[in-house]
């Protein structure tokens, strides 16, 4: 496929993730990266609505560039991006909501995090895809995860992350959702035989088709 997706990253590591995934599964989409930590940190620190002028103005710039969709994929800020879609004209998603899409579709649902800011917005995601049939979402925050991640400690973070993982109860009916897209390497790194979720396969996979719908309507 062709068209243009423009990422809104708030680390510099989603960036090759992504590239790879484009490779794999859509080959021909244009990723154009737009990467700021510090939304994440002014976040993290005073709420994600504290960063909602900056997020408008990033994606509003994407979209004046040529983006046809634009994907967020920090979920601490997702849903502060995801209120632009009517204000810019073009799809702006999160990438976690296919995720918390399919999670949803089981009774019990154990979220990973490693940072607790990611927790509040993840739950109230899986929430609204759950409606009226409301799963049970139980939370872990992996201590010390996030230091190691900031300290470029890759594989420390995601061996940190695998092992709360594994170590989760074991619960009948029960799927577990990474709540951040940092995780998704983690999955390979299990021992666990509950289904994981992790968000950036499933959320690039919705925004090229996004992009893919935006040109058509374009062409209508």
């Amino acid at each position: 496929m062709t068209g243009t997706l423009a990422l809104l990253h708030t680390s510099p590591v989603h960036v090759p993730v992504f590239d790879g995934l484009r490779d794999r599964h859509h080959p021909g989409l244009v990723l154009r990266h737009l990467v700021d930590e510090e939304l994440l940190a002014r976040a993290r620190e005073a709420g994600p609505e504290a960063v909602g002028g900056a997020v408008a103005a990033a994606l509003a710039a994407a979209v004046a560039d040529g983006a046809e969709a634009v994907l967020c994929t920090c979920s601490t800020i997702g849903g502060i991006a995801e209120r632009q879609t009517g204000v810019l004209g073009v799809p702006v998603l999160r990438v976690d909501r296919p995720m918390a899409a399919e999670a949803a579709r089981y009774r019990r649902i154990v979220v990973v995090a490693a940072l607790r800011s990611t927790l509040e917005p993840t739950v109230a995601l899986i929430a609204e895809e759950s409606g009226p049939e409301t799963s049970r979402v139980s939370t872990v925050v992996v201590e010390g995860a996030w230091e190691m991640f900031e300290a470029g400690d890759r594989d420390g973070y995601l061996d940190a992350v695998a092992a709360a993982v594994d170590g989760a109860p074991p619960v009948e009916g029960c799927v577990v959702v990474l709540a951040q897209a940092s995780m998704a390497d983690a999955v390979d790194r299990t021992t666990t035989s509950r289904p994981v979720l992790a968000s950036p396969r499933l959320g690039l996979a919705a925004a090229a088709a996004a992009v893919s719908g935006s040109r058509g309507a374009v062409g209508d």
